[in-house]
């Protein structure tokens, strides 16, 4: 029996309070365990890590873009001193046809920078870990046992839990002195008992030029799309030379890419209701029993193509049912008591791993566990359209450059 001095008793009395408060609701003992009293009190404490780490990232990057103004200002100055004037770049207008595709004329804006994303907000109410020799050999051992006893523990760990999952991709360090950004972004809605309600794919080609001498460039853009994907290039691009060659390159030639800044060069767009086109489809069945509801959730991926990494399944909960009993299980789970969600977390999803399930059982009835929603990040884009190659105006001489693609989930909702 492991027996605590009084003196440390006093000094954690306020983490016993928290701790039993998870215990007892109302009078009446819950059904938990201890892992799971180590999780719900520590689960502020590990938010607030996260915000703080996101806050003084966002204050590096602040700081870090007014340094970078500061001297396109001096450049700026420099060059008008000089008489110079770099070419505009501002919306897109009018429209052409490529290979047969129609190419809208919405106005396309320059590609935002990437934002972190958000932290869930803390609860303004105190609340610290449960201690007590924290992570102590005594704890460990009662985990210990009641895995060997057929409970399904999922511990805390030290890195990220599968809610916060990148929504973007990292950038890359090493980048040439000309990089392109390929981006796509996926809206989707889905009825739960099939249909595609709405599915729309929007991209960009980014690029950036750090090097006067790599200004004056062309890009060769492979299109290898079948869906019927509209283009559009942006107003100071040769929409003939496009159109006939499928290369990027300005009206004028003898004009130079400006430096430094994001420039979004080509644009498309997908909007479709045809259900072959999902990704990746989401089948949630819940089944009234006697005590409630039996859960069944299967994924199955559709685009063979693709590489989904950090996917995340959010099933919301009743509130004040306890915690769900897991059956089968593909993949990893976390139930989130104080948000009434359960995470289904698979860390890639490809053709070697295109199907997986999730059971469980939980009082409740069949509308309690929608909308269900998704997300994932992607290395590889949706639309098959891609830079291929980079040369330069004069002499058509090849240019190193670096590319970054992404696909990432802008809203992907099962109602």
């Amino acid at each position: 029996m492991l027996v605590c001095p009084e003196s440390e008793i006093s000094e954690h009395c306020f983490d016993l309070i928290f701790a039993f408060d998870e215990i007892v609701a109302l009078g009446y003992r819950e059904n938990v365990n201890l892992a799971q009293i180590r999780t719900f009190t520590e689960m502020d404490s590990h938010e607030e890590k996260v915000f703080r780490a996101v806050r003084e990232t966002q204050e590096r990057e602040a700081k870090a873009e007014m340094r970078r103004k500061a001297k396109e200002l001096q450049q700026a100055r420099r060059d008008a001193e000089r008489g110079k004037k770099a070419p505009g770049f501002g919306g897109f207008g009018s429209s052409a046809v490529v290979g047969g595709t129609a190419i809208i004329t919405d106005t396309l804006v320059e590609a935002e920078k990437p934002k972190p994303s958000p932290v869930p907000a803390r609860s303004s109410g105190p609340s610290k870990a449960l201690k007590l020799g924290a992570r102590g050999k005594e704890v460990d051992d009662f985990v210990d046992k009641l895995k060997s006893e057929g409970e399904n523990i999922i511990l805390p760990s030290t890195g990220k839990r599968p809610s916060e999952a990148s929504k973007s991709l990292p950038t890359p360090v090493n980048t040439e002195s000309v990089h392109l950004r390929v981006e796509e972004k996926i809206t989707l809605t889905c009825g739960r008992d099939g249909g595609l309600q709405n599915m729309e794919v929007l991209g960009m080609i980014t690029l950036r030029v750090t090097d006067e001498k790599s200004g004056r460039i062309r890009l060769l853009i492979n299109n290898d799309d079948k869906r019927g994907v509209q283009l559009q290039t942006h107003p100071n691009v040769d929409k003939k030379l496009f159109t006939a060659e499928s290369l990027i390159g300005l009206k004028n030639p003898d004009k130079s890419f400006p430096l430094n800044n994001d420039v979004g060069v080509l644009k498309w767009r997908l909007q479709t209701t045809d259900e072959a086109l999902i990704p990746l489809t989401i089948n949630c069945w819940p089944s009234e029993s006697g005590s409630g509801c039996d859960v069944n959730i299967e994924y199955e991926l559709q685009e063979e193509s693709l590489e989904l990494n950090d996917v995340v399944i959010s099933i919301p909960i009743p509130s004040g049912v306890g915690a769900p009993v897991i059956g089968d299980l593909d993949g990893e789970y976390r139930h989130d008591g104080r948000r009434n969600v359960l995470e289904w977390y698979l860390p890639v999803v490809d053709v070697k791993n295109k199907t997986g399930s999730l059971e469980f059982s939980i009082a409740g009835q069949p509308n309690d566990f929608f909308p269900v929603n998704v997300s994932f990040v992607s290395k590889g884009n949706y639309c098959d359209i891609q830079v291929t190659k980079v040369s330069q105006v004069d002499g058509n001489s090849p240019v190193r450059y670096s590319t970054e693609t992404s696909f990432l989930v802008d809203k992907y909702e099962i109602l």
